[in-house]
This record gives C-alpha cells, sequence and structure tokens, in this order.
C-alpha cells in the first residue's frame, strides 16, 4: 500500500456523510481497508473484522466472490465499456431477462439501466412524469413519500427525501412532495392534493435510514389498493430491501403486491460495482412510443447505462443465488441472529428496541429511563468505534446501531458479530 496514502487523503479526498473536520482531527483512527474475503475485512495494518453493514449495504455473496470474480476477469478480456445508446448489449439482454423472470409475479417488463439507487429513483420518477405528460395528465406532476424516508440524493430523488438534516440543505429543490407519516395521515390527505399527484414511494417492508424501521404487516397491500383507487402509480426503492434482505428475493414478494416501479441497485451486482435498474411495466413502456418526430422517447441517460463489466457482475451475482441457493439458507441464519439479538437485549438495558426484517437489523440505545442520550454523546458513534476492538466494522444512525452483513454468512459469524456489539455496548456505557 501507498505509504502516504493517510496524508494524502487528508489533503485531497472528501468523504460523504463526513464532518472533514473531525475527520482531520481523529486521522490516527482512520483506516484503509486493503482486501476482503468473504464476510471478512481486512485493513492496512493487517486487523481483520466482519463486514457488519455489507459495505454500505451493497455486498451479497461476501468478497472476492471466485464466481463473480471470474465473471468480470472473463469480460475484461473482451471489452470493458461500449455505448448503450443506439446499440445492444448482449450481456445486458440477458440481464434483463433474468430480472423480469424474478418480478414475473408482477405486471413489470421493461427494464432501463443507470447507476445506482439515486439515479434508480430518479428514473422512475422521470418516467412517471413524462408518462403523465405524454397520457394527457397533465396535472399529475406531484409526488408522495412517507416521513424519515432516504430515496438518494440526486435532486429529484432528494425532494423525496424526509429526513430533513439530508434535504433541508437544498431548500427543497426538485419535485413537489408531500409527506406522510403512515396510511392514517395518508387517507386524510385531501382530494385536492390527491388528484395532482402523480406517484406514491416507498421502501418496502422497512425504512432503512430511518434507524431500520419496519412497516406494519399487510400496509403494501393496503398501499396499492389505495393507489389503484386514485390512479396513483407506485414505486417501490429496493435499492437496500433487495435481493435477499429481507428473505426473499425482494421485499414486495411478502407481501404479494404489483407494483408500478421497481428501483434496484446496491446488491444488484452482489456488491461489486456500481449499477442500477428500474424495471416497469409495459403499460408504461407502451406511452413512449411513437414517430420520432412526435418526441416521445424517454429522454434520460448515463454514459455507462447497461455497462458489460457490472452486467457480467450482475450476471454472476444472480448465478450464485441459484447455485448456491442463498435463499434457502436465509431461514436459519435469520432465526439465529433473532435468538442473538433476543439475548443482546436482555444483556443490556439500554436496548430501548431491537427492530429485524430478515438479515437488517437495528438495535436502538437510550438510556435505562427511556430518554434518548444526549446528541453530544453520539453513543452510537462510539459503540461502532469500540466494536472494532472486537473484529466487527459497521455503522450507526444517530444512536441505532447497524447490523446488515453479506447474506454468505454462517450462523457462528452472525453470534459473533452480535457478541462483539455487546462488548462495544458495554465498555462505552461504562464511560459515559
Amino acid at each position: 500500500m501507498n505509504k502516504d496514502w493517510k496524508q494524502q487523503d487528508l489533503e485531497y479526498c472528501w468523504h460523504p456523510f463526513t464532518q472533514q473536520q473531525e475527520w482531520k482531527q481523529q486521522s490516527e483512527s482512520i483506516l484503509a481497508i486493503q482486501s476482503g474475503q468473504g464476510v471478512w475485512l481486512t485493513d492496512h495494518k493487517g486487523r481483520s473484522y466482519i463486514d457488519g453493514n455489507a459495505s454500505i449495504w451493497t455486498n451479497i455473496h461476501g468478497h472476492a466472490h471466485p464466481v463473480i470474480n471470474q465473471a468480470i476477469i472473463d469480460q475484461l478480456s473482451v471489452i470493458a465499456h461500449s455505448s448503450y445508446l443506439g446499440f445492444a448489449n448482449p450481456l445486458a439482454s440477458q440481464l434483463s431477462s433474468e430480472l423480469i423472470h424474478l418480478v414475473n409475479d408482477t405486471d413489470l417488463k421493461r427494464v432501463f439501466y443507470s447507476d445506482d439507487g439515486s439515479t434508480a429513483v430518479e428514473c422512475a420518477m422521470k418516467m412517471e412524469l413524462q408518462f403523465r405528460k405524454q397520457s394527457q395528465q397533465l396535472d399529475k406532476v406531484e409526488f408522495i413519500a412517507f416521513d424519515q424516508a432516504y430515496h438518494g440524493d440526486t435532486m429529484g430523488a432528494a425532494s423525496l427525501g424526509g429526513v430533513a438534516i439530508f434535504h433541508d440543505k437544498i431548500n427543497n429543490q426538485g419535485a413537489v412532495c408531500h409527506h406522510v407519516q403512515h396510511m392514517q395521515a395518508l387517507r386524510k390527505l385531501p382530494l385536492e392534493t390527491i388528484e395532482k399527484v402523480c406517484a406514491i414511494v416507498i421502501e418496502p417492508l422497512i425504512q432503512g435510514v430511518n434507524q431500520m424501521r419496519p412497516w406494519p404487516q399487510g400496509m403494501l397491500g393496503e398501499l396499492r389498493d389505495w393507489c389503484n383507487q386514485h390512479d396513483i402509480h407506485l414505486i417501490l426503492d429496493e435499492v437496500m430491501t433487495g435481493f435477499g434482505r429481507t428473505g426473499k428475493m425482494f421485499a414486495y414478494q411478502h407481501e404479494g403486491i404489483s407494483p408500478d416501479y421497481i428501483c434496484l441497485a446496491k446488491g444488484l451486482t452482489g456488491g461489486y460495482l456500481p449499477m442500477a435498474a428500474t424495471i416497469t411495466s409495459e403499460k408504461i413502456y407502451q406511452a413512449f412510443l411513437g414517430e420520432v418526430t412526435e418526441h416521445k422517447a424517454f429522454y434520460y441517460g448515463h454514459s455507462y447505462t447497461a455497462n458489460p463489466l457490472g452486467c457480467a457482475a450482475a450476471l454472476a451475482n444472480l448465478k450464485v443465488f441459484r447455485e448456491e441457493k442463498t435463499l434457502d439458507s436465509l431461514p436459519h441464519k435469520i432465526k439465529v441472529l433473532a435468538l442473538s439479538l433476543d439475548k443482546l437485549k436482555e444483556d443490556h438495558p439500554e436496548i430501548y428496541e431491537v427492530r429485524q426484517c430478515g438479515m437488517i437489523v437495528g438495535i436502538e440505545l437510550r438510556q435505562t429511563n427511556q430518554k434518548k442520550f444526549p446528541a453530544e454523546q453520539r453513543v452510537g458513534h462510539q459503540v461502532c468505534l469500540a466494536a472494532r476492538d472486537h473484529q466487527l466494522l459497521t455503522r450507526p444512525i444517530l444512536d441505532t446501531i447497524v447490523f446488515l452483513p453479506p447474506l454468505c454468512i454462517t450462523p457462528a459469524e452472525i453470534e459473533q458479530a452480535i457478541e462483539a456489539i455487546s462488548k462495544a455496548i458495554t465498555q462505552v456505557i461504562a464511560t459515559i
């Protein structure tokens, strides 16, 4: 590793969601991840850690998986990238076919590729607005999203976000969006508002950035029915929940609904390369067909749309799901995780609530009187730093510890990771 990497970082780099002033002040504790194998990451000093947040919720089958590695190597010997604008790409064709097969319990038939979760949502929003315009529904130009939602950082996707600290900085520029807390609030919206709404966006089953907070069982079905009643399209942001995280391939499959759009990213390539997909229905697709002079084409695209390396990784990711029967292994792991979390909560009165949805977990810490810790204490941050001493890397959301590992994690590694969180909580609580 370049011996000057840390100084170069401090002089030239700008990290996401990071207060750079603090980053520089705490430069001695900066880790550089040098390698990965399975669920394990190794830092610049040779220390190993369980990847407790799947490298920001992306990695599915573990690091350096031989099948995905080989698929990318093989593709590199052919071509790394060519334009998808005006040309076809056999790997993108195959991947689209496989993705549509995975959602064959819905009405979705068409795949549009982009770069990341935010742009997958942005695509759905722009498709929807153009669809309404070309369907002569010119007044339906607004959106509904939920409080504390997070759907990305591009301008359109950010306008859907309900987390003030992320989105108030841009003064709510972008699309017009109405935020509601739950179905009851949604049903109370005035008709004059509802009539202007083209689509509603939700993270199905569980909100991620909202400290891993699950939705009530049956909510998706209720939401689908409400959308049908008001001619409003349903956009599912499965960027976090997709590809097995909830125990099924996609979260919507727990409730058997058919959305109008699904947005995918993160786990699409197994956590290897930036790639996203927006999947929609034939009905919406048909509204974009016409003579060139009618200008009905979808005017949106990215330089790296349908990148062959990304497609190769994504196809290999789906191959591993099939060959290793990844989904079949999850019920036992989810049960082991639940039992480990039960013991964790019993052992620590500072745990206010444990929220689990499949392999997604949020462990919220509060004072024993159930009041939140003073924000300046940054208890969640301290616990995650302390967990490094016990071979676990993860990140908090405020004082909620996130545990969202690669799906290949073994039951023994699950127990080891939760024990690391237990030791870290003990260590930090003793100092405050």
